[in-house]
Order: structure tokens, then C-alpha cells, then sequence
């Protein structure tokens, strides 16, 4: 039977290779809804493409835009965040695919849970924030969360017929992104461009700089904390500059499982899809001859201070790592628009992280709360610097 499958965020990088997937396996998906944030046109251009049942514009002011391009068509189309998370319980749907960015992916997550839809997660945003609300929401409906993220499909894949084996510790591996072995005098006059230029992974902006940041895998270890119910002690970040091994898991008795592979996001995504099938690509296969040197070391904290500022927040749980993203999503952005610099976005996260109210046991009102709190404080701070 076709799975139907709706995709929120489908004009980004995760959201345009998803639709690749979709496309060399027409007897096994079909797109049943597509969303965007703002580009107006790739959306259309999609959905005529892939003629989806409906659409959704989060820009209104867009929306007459995207009606009068598709008025020919079928397709129903909404515009608005309230109408994404209102789609993402459409009951023709089988999958939701959620690739939108930051915390704007949570809501529309927590309506598709309640409607008992799977997860292909890979807005890892929404278990940083929110992970113990999203645990308890998704046992409660029996929903099944499968990441896309490339490490926890590594360690999800590496767990496969592995569920009953308690888990010692994970590997998250990182590419080290641009600016791995450079030191803090360095990182003070990086540049958006250089910032922008990934050795390995073709990734949207916001996630491309948390990569280079290495905030990315502190968002990362955050996220396998909860996916894989595991203290933050179990969880430690290996820098793998060739990106083949995408995570390990070791095991009580000290073996150890790794899932390798070409660093493809087609991959995880299709996995997630598929599951607990395999399905067949024409994709590039890796050859060991190509990488006779696979190379391991240890994450610089003391220059990468967001990974370590990742942990504290996990290590203080609450709302913190709710607070830490959110103050991570204004200093990316304003670091885009070059208002301030690299290595201040470190700054940023640890004084919002000290000044914003501290909640042990939030709940979804207080997550929401924290969100915008800890959004105005880093404003603040980054106003009072210039």
C-alpha cells in the first residue's frame, strides 16, 4: 500500500531531498500534503509537480500568490502556522515529515502525535525543547518517532534487533565542519561565507552554522537523550572529519555496532519512511579503497563553547535546553545578518542561559513562556553590545 506522506518544510534542503525519495519510489509513497515558510514559489513548482492533496503557505500575505498559481488545480491550499499544525492531522495521512526549522516545528509535531501519526523526525528541535512532553505524548498514542537525523538513524539502525540489550554508551560522530583544529583568535574574524561552506553536508543556513558552531551536535546529544532514553554521560561527541561512520553504540558487554555510508541525507530519510523495510537505490555506494584512513578524535570544547554550553543544558534539563535553543536561533540569525560575530553567539546563549526565569517541571505553556523569554532576553543582549 502507498504511504501518504506529508512533508512540513518541504522547500528546504531535508523537505527538496525527501521529495527525491519520494519520487524514485512512486509505488511506495505519495505526497499527500507540502508546506512552506516563505518560498512561495518552490511551493507551487512543487505541488504541480507532485500534486498534493493540499498546501500550506505560513506567510499569509503569500497566500494569493500560491491560491491563483493552483487555482487550476485540485489542490486545497491554507496559509498560516495555525493551518500547518491543523494539516498535520489531515486523517488521509500515514507519515509526517517534519523538516521545518527551530521551534516552529513543535506545535505542528505535538498535533501529529495526538492524531496518531508516525514520526520521520528531523526537526531535532522539537526534542530539545520539549523532549519529555514529546516522550510521554507519543507512548500515550502509541506513536513511533523515527529519526532523520543521519546520527540517530545511525544509532537507531545500529539498535535494530538490539532493543532488549541495554545501551552503554553512543558515539555521536560531527564532521568537525569548517573551522575543526582552528582556535579562538580564528573563529573571531569567521565570516557568514566561511561559515556557510560545510566540507561535507549540504545543509539549509541555520543548520549549516549550528554545524560549524557545534552547537548542532550539542542540539544532536540533546535530542539522542531522549529518542534513546539515555543520561548525558552516555552520550559523547567523537569528531570523524571523513563523515562514513555516522554513529556507534557500545553495549554493556563492550562490543560495539557503527553504520556506515557516503554522507547522502537520502539515506536516513528514506529509511525513516520505509521502515522496517530497506528499498532498493541507484544511489553512489561507498568504497573502503576510496577512505584507506578513517580518523577519530575528541570535540574542542574550550573553542566550541556551544557544546559545552549543549551539555549544561541537558545536565540542568527543566526548560533549559528549551532556553538554549531559543537563544541558539537568535544569535544564528543575527549572526546571518551580520549584526554580530562568531564566537559571540557563545556569548549570547551563556548570559540568556543565566538570565532566564529556570522552570524543573515545565509544561507546554511554560515551554512556549521560555521560548519567547529567553528570545527577548538574547535581543537584549545583543542590542546592549552595540
Amino acid at each position: 500500500m502507498l504511504k501518504k506522506i506529508a512533508i512540513l518544510g518541504s522547500t528546504g534542503s531535508i523537505g527538496k531531498q525527501t521529495l527525491e525519495v519520494i519520487e524514485q519510489h512512486p509505488d511506495n509513497f505519495v505526497v499527500e500534503v507540502l508546506t512552506a515558510n516563505n518560498s512561495a514559489e518552490l511551493l507551487i513548482e512543487q505541488a504541480l509537480k507532485y500534486q498534493p492533496n493540499t498546501v500550506v503557505i505560513a506567510n499569509k500575505e503569500k497566500y494569493n500568490q500560491v491560491s491563483e498559481a493552483l487555482a487550476s488545480t485540485d489542490i486545497k491550499v491554507y496559509a498560516g502556522s495555525e493551518a500547518i499544525s491543523q494539516v498535520a492531522q489531515m486523517g488521509e495521512i500515514d507519515i509526517v515529515l517534519t523538516a521545518m526549522v527551530g521551534f516552529s516545528g513543535l506545535l505542528p509535531t505535538v498535533n501529529a502525535i495526538k492524531a496518531g501519526k508516525q514520526i520521520a523526525l528531523a526537526n531535532k528541535e522539537t526534542l530539545v525543547v520539549a523532549g519529555d512532553l514529546i516522550t510521554k505524548l507519543a507512548l500515550e498514542n502509541k506513536v513511533s518517532i523515527l529519526p532523520v537525523d543521519s546520527e540517530h538513524s545511525a544509532i537507531f539502525q545500529c539498535l535494530v534487533g538490539e532493543f532488549h540489550n541495554p545501551i552503554e554508551k553512543i558515539y555521536l560522530t560531527a564532521s568537525g565542519g569548517p573551522f575543526r583544529g582552528k582556535d579562538v583568535e580564528f573563529l573571531r574574524k569567521v565570516t557568514r561565507c566561511q561559515a556557510l561552506n560545510h566540507p561535507n553536508w549540504t545543509m539549509g543556513d541555520k543548520i549549516t552554522i549550528d554545524s560549524a558552531s557545534l552547537m548542532n551536535k550539542g542540539l544532536e546529544a540533546i535530542e539522542a537523550k531522549w529518542l534513546f532514553d539515555l543520561k548525558p554521560e552516555q552520550i559523547e561527541i567523537v569528531v570523524h572529519p571523513q563523515s562514513i561512520v555516522h554513529s556507534l553504540v557500545q553495549f554493556e558487554d563492550g562490543s560495539m555496532k557503527a553504520q556506515m555510508g557516503l554522507p547522502d541525507m537520502r539515506l536516513p530519510i528514506q529509511y525513516a519512511l520505509s521502515f522496517p523495510k530497506r528499498l532498493k537505490v541507484s544511489f553512489e555506494r561507498f568504497n573502503f579503497l576510496d577512505y584507506p584512513s578513517l580518523t577519530f578524535e575528541s570535540a574542542d570544547i574550550n573553542v566550541f563553547r556551544n557544546l559545552s554550553l549543549a551539555y549544561q543544558a541537558m545536565h540542568k534539563a527543566g526548560n533549559m535546553p528549551c532556553i538554549l535553543n531559543a537563544a541558539n536561533e537568535i544569535a544564528v540569525d543575527n549572526f546571518l545578518n551580520r549584526k554580530i560575530g562568531f564566537i559571540e553567539m557563545s556569548d549570547i546563549i551563556e548570559k540568556t542561559m543565566e538570565k532566564s526565569t529556570f522552570i524543573a517541571s515545565p509544561t507546554f505553556d511554560d515551554y512556549l513562556q521560555s521560548n519567547s523569554e529567553a528570545r527577548e532576553l538574547a535581543t537584549q543582549i545583543i542590542m546592549k553590545k552595540k
